[in-house]
């Protein structure tokens, strides 16, 4: 509600008090059992930030709303929750792992690749890779004259179908791993996220949403230097 200068300004003039007492600089209180006021009004308690992973489906639109009607991943939301948004993109035609959260700071990390936050993709393409495009991807390409990051890139199994691969990125550029396959003369069939850092999407049953666990909360925090 302050800045710190400000807010010991507040305390030395005695206008906070905690539990009807004289406040002191740097004493800890506690939300919701600790009544503080300043200068006779309550400050309330800075409400805990929400935080939620979601299985995405195919064809959910990553977004809180779209004029064209179409179903979004916060229709799929209970009605009673918090408003939340979600961080970063999986598109239209991608599922997986997807986290939503008022918490704006931590998302604006999650998103920026200063931060080098791991995303990984399980990767289902057209045809056989050649040795020499999983080596493109892993020193990073440029298409049509923008440059993307080099891919952590690793071939699970092939079959007559098509080739299944593990993909970590650090950047979330939007339909990034489909044109960097289109780049490289295949086509992706299906495109899901499993991981981001630590968080495993695990068993969660598409379309179902849990909320994180405290441990997984810090676990991403710590990630962006929170």
């Amino acid at each position: 509600m302050a800045a710190r200068r400000k807010a010991d300004q507040l305390i030395a003039s005695g206008q906070v008090l905690v539990n009807g007492a004289p406040a002191v600089a740097g004493q800890q209180v506690t939300p919701g059992i600790d009544q503080v006021t300043v200068a006779g009004k309550p400050v309330e308690p800075v409400s805990e930030s929400t935080y939620l992973m979601m299985n995405k489906p195919v064809g959910v639109l990553t977004s809180v709303s779209d004029d064209r009607g179409r179903q979004t991943v916060t229709d799929r939301l209970p009605s009673e929750r918090p408003r939340v948004f979600p961080v970063g993109r999986l598109d239209l035609d991608s599922r997986g792992l997807l986290l939503l959260t008022d918490d704006g700071e931590l998302a604006g990390r999650l998103m920026h690749p200063r931060y080098h936050v791991e995303k990984e993709y399980r990767v289902v393409v057209t045809g056989r890779p050649s040795a020499d495009a999983l080596r493109r991807l892993s020193e990073g390409m440029v298409v049509r004259g923008e440059r993307f990051e080099p891919a952590g890139v690793r071939v699970l199994d092939s079959t007559a179908e098509g080739t299944r691969l593990s993909m970590v990125l650090h950047e979330g550029r939007k339909r990034e791993i489909r044109r960097l396959w289109q780049a490289l003369g295949h086509r992706v069939l299906d495109l899901q996220r499993v991981r981001i850092d630590g968080l495993q999407l695990g068993d969660l049953d598409e379309g179902e949403v849990r909320p994180l666990r405290s441990d997984e909360v810090a676990r991403l925090k710590g990630a962006t230097g929170l």
